[in-house]
């Protein structure tokens, strides 16, 4: 450090003013150039105080000491910067992201405290420790945001999908509990759809379980796309799907849902370069007409969705698949269940 300030010292003052004035034009000349194509708050902010440090550095220059407040002025504005960028992207207040962005602002503030120590109480004796807290604070908050963001990238793949990064059985379950909760306490309806594959085998069997999973990457963003951001799209098995349609919805909603998303997957889908159509089976049980929990709401859609498949039917809620004709319906009725 001290050959630099040396260096600086030693320099003749165009070439101190064409540096302060290159610090400056420098952002925001690149930031002009990328303005048609990306235009950011943080980019601004970047040029102003690159700014404000060009004008510091062009008064401070012929002072005696003007090269160690050069230093100064940049290692501020560096890790204020840095400051300023951490409090932007990492606005969820976890503790970590606290704690780096608190490191980050004293160890910029240090080196303004530092001068101000220097010319006004010069025989004051602040131990080198002190001044190198705030790297302590910032290396400690950084590897705390690193097991935040570790943790909840597990929690995110305890309930996620790791092929589509859809919700799993486990959140499914737990979404559609939460869904039949609100609406027995709103008295109003929540519907589930069950949709199946029709035919992910032949695609894996003749292209490979490549092909395979790449196909139901696909069908998750189609189905994703689909639905309302309120509702849920889940993958509960390797080629089953489900879809919780929470209120304002009834039997005919969830009905032209599915078969929406039958139309979808009727048109050919373009996978490694060849084209395939599989379509799907699907399902729908409304509660509380059909059920009144959720284990009689998930048989009531799979028994609709496997009769789809079976006949090609499409099964509306609110009707009964078991039950058989009148003439039938007193002898067998009970043990057709």
């Amino acid at each position: 450090m001290k050959p630099l300030i040396a260096a600086t010292e030693a320099a003749p003052p165009w070439v101190l003013n064409v540096a302060a004035f290159l610090l400056g034009a420098g952002p925001l000349a690149v930031a002009l150039i990328a303005l048609p194509k990306f235009a950011h708050p943080l980019r601004w902010t970047t040029v102003v105080l690159y700014a404000g440090l060009a004008t510091f550095l062009a008064l401070i220059q012929r002072r005696t000491n003007g090269a160690d407040l050069a230093l100064d002025g940049m290692l501020f504005t560096v890790y204020l910067d840095c400051c300023i960028h951490f409090w932007y992207s990492y606005r969820g207040a976890t503790t970590g992201a606290f704690i780096t962005i608190c490191g980050f602002f004293l160890w910029a503030n240090v080196f303004v405290a530092g001068p101000i120590q220097q010319a006004w109480f010069p025989a004051a004796h602040v131990e080198s420790e002190v001044w190198n807290l705030p790297k302590f604070v910032v290396g400690f908050g950084m590897i705390l945001l690193l097991l935040e963001e570790q943790i909840e990238h597990n929690k995110h793949l305890a309930l996620h999908d790791v092929l589509t990064g859809l919700p799993n059985r486990r959140l499914f379950q737990d979404r559609l509990a939460s869904a039949l909760e609100r609406a027995r306490r709103s008295g109003t309806q929540a519907a589930l759809l069950v949709l199946d594959l029709d035919r992910f085998k032949q695609v894996n069997d003749t292209m490979g379980h490549h092909a395979g999973d790449l196909l139901l990457e696909q069908v998750a963003k189609i189905f994703s796309g689909r639905v309302r951001r309120s509702d849920t799209v889940a993958r509960t098995g390797g080629d089953e799907f489900s879809v919780i349609l929470e209120s304002p919805t009834n039997s005919a909603e969830a009905i032209y849902v599915g078969r929406s998303l039958q139309a979808l997957l009727n048109e050919p889908i373009s996978i490694e370069d060849r084209t395939v159509k599989i379509g799907i089976s699907f399902g729908a049980a409304v509660f509380p007409d059909d059920a009144q929990d959720m284990e009689a709401l998930c048989i009531a859609a799979d028994m609709r969705m496997y009769e789809n498949k079976r006949t090609g039917v499409i099964t509306p809620p609110n009707r009964d698949l078991d039950k058989p004709s009148a003439p039938k319906a007193d002898k067998d009725g009970p043990d057709d269940q």
